[in-house]
């Protein structure tokens, strides 16, 4: 309601100027870009930002090579008429400032789509503002299964994994690679607690027993020494650290420093590139998770993005520049099939069970939660090294529905579960066929 107050505050404007009275005629789509660039999390900000931009080319069929820079092609983009802005915004990774930009770009910008955050923390903050606004939130990709279950709201559709597909993925060869006792060193914060829940609910259907309960540290940590301890102390078989961001670094260092990885296995999702090349050698041959390397998906659509990202950035896409440059399409195909309109009440049913080929191949949007179904991979760390980055062997491939998570809404919302049952049925078909 409050979007709709803003929106006639505007075309009050536009008439008395003279200008045109449709919000939906040729005035601009502007999304808000929410990064981060200067805070912990600063590197998944920039895949985020370059991968949505090439994915917004992409899916509307302009060659950025065509281009002097990017910027030039982005500004010919048209979606069902419509040209389209990009406003980013760096909020470092803080709930209260990424809350105030998103206001503000809807306030005062005109802003129409939100799409963000890096963090999870933010990206929670988000979901409020989307809500109280009445705008549409692409949530990327901050992985917290909270946002597209207990947290759940109408507005938010998320294209990038969450943190139970994480787990789902590597699940099956956790107790027969490493062992079954596991202990768990977090981030404490929205990310690392969400994942470490996600973990304890999931990988026991495996095997898995969890000596003792989650070690938590907060994420600014740089002296890891006394949760490190504990860590030893569990006398587990295999240590499951969830971080994010450049303390990844530190962390693994000095968990080589203590001899924790002497002592035990250490099981963890893959990083982005920059951060494996810096890692401590005793992580080869480390067995994992990824959510995406450039170097597995065999598909038209990730040479293309490859390419691009190679020619515009000088390097290779990373591990979230993919479900960023999905986003996009998704975005862009429901914008097509509303012919512009914005509403959440026309984007919707737009978005909700939306399929459609990305990077990745295939990826399908829930109706019931809004979580999109992808598929992802288990890796070996073979070199840190490689020129072109391809620093891991890949061990397997998990499809969409084998890490499809479970359908949990909050109170009053169990229901919508239940739409999901000709949609999976579509799904199998399309999987199967493939």
């Amino acid at each position: 309601m409050l979007r709709k107050m803003l929106l006639v505050l505007l075309l009050i404007t536009l008439v008395a100027a003279g200008g045109a009275v449709s919000a939906q005629d040729a005035t601009p789509i502007r999304i808000g870009l929410l990064v981060d660039q200067s805070g912990g999390l600063t590197i998944y900000g920039f895949e985020m930002e370059f991968g949505f931009k090439l994915g917004l080319l992409y899916q509307t069929g302009i060659d950025p090579s065509d281009y002097a820079s990017i910027d030039d092609a982005l500004a010919d983009v048209r979606i069902a008429g419509r040209p389209v802005e990009i406003l980013v915004r760096d909020n470092a990774s803080e709930v209260d400032t990424g809350v105030s930009q998103a206001r503000e770009l809807i306030e005062q910008q005109g802003v129409e789509i939100l799409v963000g955050a890096p963090s999870s923390g933010v990206t929670v903050g988000l979901q409020q503002v989307a809500q109280d606004f009445g705008v549409i939130l692409m949530a990327t990709p901050g992985a917290s299964a909270a946002i597209t279950s207990t947290n759940f709201n109408e507005n938010t559709f998320r294209v990038c994994r969450n943190g139970a597909q994480d787990f789902l993925t590597f699940g099956s060869v956790a107790a027969d690679q490493f062992g079954t006792d596991f202990v768990m060193l977090a981030a404490d914060y929205e990310f690392g607690r969400s994942l470490a829940q996600a973990a304890e609910v999931s990988l026991p259907n495996y095997g898995v027993n969890f000596v003792q309960s989650t070690i938590y540290a907060p994420l600014e940590t740089t002296d890891f020494t006394q949760y490190v301890q504990q860590v030893l102390a569990a006398e587990a078989d295999v240590l499951l650290p969830i971080w994010a961001g450049d303390g990844t670094v530190t962390l693994f260092q000095q968990l080589a420093e203590f001899g924790v990885l002497e002592e035990m296995e250490v099981a963890t999702g893959m990083n982005s590139n920059d951060i494996v090349a810096v890692s401590d050698p005793s992580t080869i041959g480390q067995l994992g998770w990824i959510v995406y390397h450039y170097a597995f998906p065999e598909t038209e659509i990730n040479d293309w993005l490859t390419e691009h990202y190679r020619e515009i950035y000088d390097d290779v896409p990373d591990l979230f520049s993919e479900c960023s440059f999905a986003t996009a399409q998704a975005l862009a195909i429901a914008l097509e099939a509303t012919e512009g309109d914005t509403f959440p009440d026309t984007m919707i049913p737009a978005l909700e069970g939306l399929i459609f080929e990305g990077p990745k191949g295939n990826y399908y949007i829930r109706p019931s939660d809004h979580q999109a179904l992808a598929p992802m991979y288990v890796v070996r760390v073979d070199n840190l090294d490689d020129p072109e980055s391809r620093f891991f062997e890949l061990v397997g491939v998990a499809g969409a529905l084998d890490i499809a998570p479970p359908c949990i809404l909050p109170e009053g919302l169990e229901d919508r579960c239940e739409m999901d049952a000709e949609f999976l049925e579509t799904v199998r078909e399309l999987e199967t066929a493939e």
